[in-house]
């Protein structure tokens, strides 16, 4: 039995989205606190567990969808790799594995890790063919992300980390409907069956929606660094200058996505554009050295 198709089932290289889990940690000055670092990584595995299970359902759920795309049909199901009742047994290993690792952590993050998984199983049997209720589904997963994070550690959920990440969730998911609508024009009767809510999806609607998610994200992210609460936790309005990275970071994903397609994949972009690779690295470093006065 090749392996293979089974590890690309389980899209780990899609864990890379469980980050958001650490926002928490790494903003309640806790990052070097092995007692809290240690229960994140629980926290992140059990995440990444329930990724995978969702994952393999959504194939399961799309493989007559996905054989006609031009890259999904690659995927194992779709592509007659795995079969559907070994998909079933993987994704029942995983849902034991999310048990296993959510018994270690506080009963609310267990609720919140549930949550998720019945969030996505709702996207991919209905919310997916939705127009707005697809994104807002998206937005909705990466928010539990960040709850979970803040739940596990016990430590505040911040309104204004929040509402940035409510915004860049739904800046990303419009951003996909966006990369997915543009095969519209060459390949129409193909993409409306493969994603049917495209069709809802005008390209000045996608636009404004792009727009607005954008700015918000710049704009609350610049006005939580001002904020006088932040200012007082972290003595310091030195944080005002990450938003630079912000900005940089939004404006290359918006050019990657209109110049070159790019927006269907974030994990392509995330791990394969080196510009987007360093201004990560520098943001994430110069936050830490920030909020922990290295500097």
């Amino acid at each position: 039995m090749r392996i293979s198709p089974y590890i690309r089932l389980l899209r780990i290289p899609h864990w890379i989205k469980n980050i958001f889990i650490f926002v928490p940690l790494v903003y309640s000055r806790n990052l070097f606190h092995w007692e809290y670092t240690s229960v994140s990584l629980l926290a992140f595995a059990g995440f990444c567990f329930a990724s995978s299970l969702v994952y393999i359902l959504n194939d399961i759920v799309d493989k007559e969808r996905d054989r006609l795309h031009p890259k999904k049909r690659l995927r194992p199901i779709a592509s007659g790799e795995v079969t559907t009742g070994k998909a079933n047994i993987l994704m029942a290993v995983f849902a034991l594995l999310t048990i296993a690792v959510s018994l270690f952590l506080a009963p609310l993050y267990q609720l919140i890790i549930t949550g998720y998984i019945l969030l996505n199983m709702a996207y991919s049997f209905w919310l997916k063919d939705i127009v707005l209720l697809d994104i807002f589904s998206i937005a909705g997963g990466f928010i539990l992300r960040v709850w979970g994070g803040t739940v596990a550690i016990a430590v505040e959920a911040s309104s204004w980390l929040m509402l940035i990440t409510l915004f860049i969730s739904l800046f990303l998911a419009v951003m996909k409907r966006m990369s997915e609508s543009e095969l519209l024009d060459s390949e129409e009767q193909e993409q409306q069956l493969v994603r049917k809510v495209l069709e809802n999806y005008s390209k000045r609607f996608i636009d404004q929606i792009s727009a607005v998610s954008a700015g918000s994200v710049i704009v609350f992210y610049a006005m939580y660094t001002v904020a006088p609460r932040t200012i007082k936790i972290f003595d310091t309005e030195d944080l005002i200058y990450t938003t630079l990275f912000v900005v940089f970071g939004i404006f290359r994903y918006m050019y990657l996505v209109h110049r070159y397609k790019k927006g269907e994949s974030t994990i392509e972009i995330l791990l394969k554009d080196a510009p987007t690779i360093v201004n990560a690295i520098f943001y994430i470093s110069t936050t830490i050295l920030i909020v922990y006065k290295v500097i």
